[in-house]
């Protein structure tokens, strides 16, 4: 890391020191910046604070979010228990959540090869929540979406949908639809 790194390129390159993205030379040079550096040291700090709190927000349910699939990991690797489901485009999946997950976590399938924008339709018993320009994995062709803990704790029996759209300045175009057949735990 250059001493001379500000603002958001400093801000990448911890973030993507503190997700394991870098090569072991590269994590190896930010290291003993880090070492050296007490700014650095102090916004990598902030930066996980705001980890933190994200974290904190999520598993209060506060929200629904699509997320990377490092920030997936990094939460199982922090021992929080995640349950998956892996619909195909067009697809559909029976689901629900035990007493002892943290999460529920739906990677979303779909052909991303060109996609520069994506939003995440989201309907839920005749409500419909848009979250635009959502983080993609174009090389797995996959979307990582935590749904709200809260709504889907309080859910009966209930039949949910999502649409991921490719947007351009002028246009939008359906990628994929999947449809989630939810029941609580314990009910067949």
């Amino acid at each position: 890391m250059k001493p001379n790194l500000h603002g958001e390129e400093q801000d990448s390159m911890l973030l993507a020191y503190w997700l394991d993205e870098l090569s072991d030379a590269d994590a190896a040079e930010v290291e003993e910046h880090l070492f050296g550096c007490d700014a650095c040291s102090a916004r990598l700090r902030e930066l996980l604070a705001l980890r933190d709190s994200v974290r904190h927000a999520l598993h209060e349910s506060r929200f629904g979010t699509a997320v990377t699939a490092g920030f997936i990991q990094r939460l199982k690797e922090s021992g929080l228990r995640i349950r998956e489901y892996q619909p195909e485009a067009g697809g559909s999946v029976m689901c629900t959540m035990a007493p002892d997950d943290d999460f529920i976590v739906s990677r979303l399938r779909a052909p991303l090869t060109g996609v520069r924008q994506l939003d995440l339709v989201w309907e839920d018993g005749g409500m419909q929540h848009r979250l635009v320009h959502v983080p993609f994995d174009a090389a797995n062709n996959e979307v990582t979406f935590i749904p709200s803990v809260t709504m889907v704790r309080s859910l009966g029996a209930a039949t949910q949908r999502a649409r991921l759209l490719a947007v351009t300045l002028d246009s939008e175009r359906l990628i994929a639809e999947y449809t989630f057949h939810h029941r609580p735990w314990g009910q067949t």
